[in-house]
C-alpha cells in the first residue's frame, strides 16, 4: 500500500490574502466551491493540495506547528523571482547537499524552499 501526503489544511485570518499568495508565488490554481467554506489550492506540477480554512478567533496567526516547503532545484533563482514580485525570502541556508530559504505567507505561516529534492547521493 502507497501512502502519500494529500492536502495540507492553512488556518488564515485573510483567506483571500493567503489564496492569491500561493496562486502568485507557488503557482497553484483555486478551485472554488459555493458550498464548502474551504478553497482548495491544486498545484500545476502535481503534489500535494493546500486546503485553506477560515480561522477561528482565537487562533493566533503564524503560531503553527507546520511548515510548507516547496522542492525548488534553483533556490538563488527562486527567491529572485519573487523578489521581484514582493516576496522576500530570508538568506538561503546551505544544509547537507542542499539549499534553502524561509519566508512566511500573509497569514504570518512559515514557508520554505528546499532543494533538498534535488540533492544527489
Amino acid at each position: 500500500m502507497s501512502v502519500q501526503l494529500g492536502a495540507v489544511v492553512i488556518y488564515a485570518k485573510d483567506i483571500e490574502a493567503t489564496v492569491e499568495f500561493y496562486k502568485k508565488h507557488f503557482l497553484f490554481s483555486i478551485l472554488r466551491d459555493d458550498a464548502d467554506r474551504i478553497v482548495e489550492l491544486v498545484n500545476e506540477n502535481g503534489g500535494s493540495r493546500i486546503m485553506v480554512h477560515q480561522a477561528g478567533k482565537a487562533v493566533r496567526q503564524g503560531q503553527s506547528a507546520v511548515k510548507l516547503v516547496f522542492a525548488v532545484e534553483d533556490v538563488v533563482t527562486f527567491c529572485a523571482a519573487r523578489a521581484a514580485e514582493g516576496l522576500e525570502f530570508g538568506p538561503v541556508h546551505k544544509a547537507d547537499g542542499y539549499v534553502y530559504a524561509n519566508a512566511r505567507d500573509p497569514s504570518g505561516n512559515p514557508i520554505s524552499i528546499s532543494s533538498r529534492a534535488f540533492r544527489q547521493r
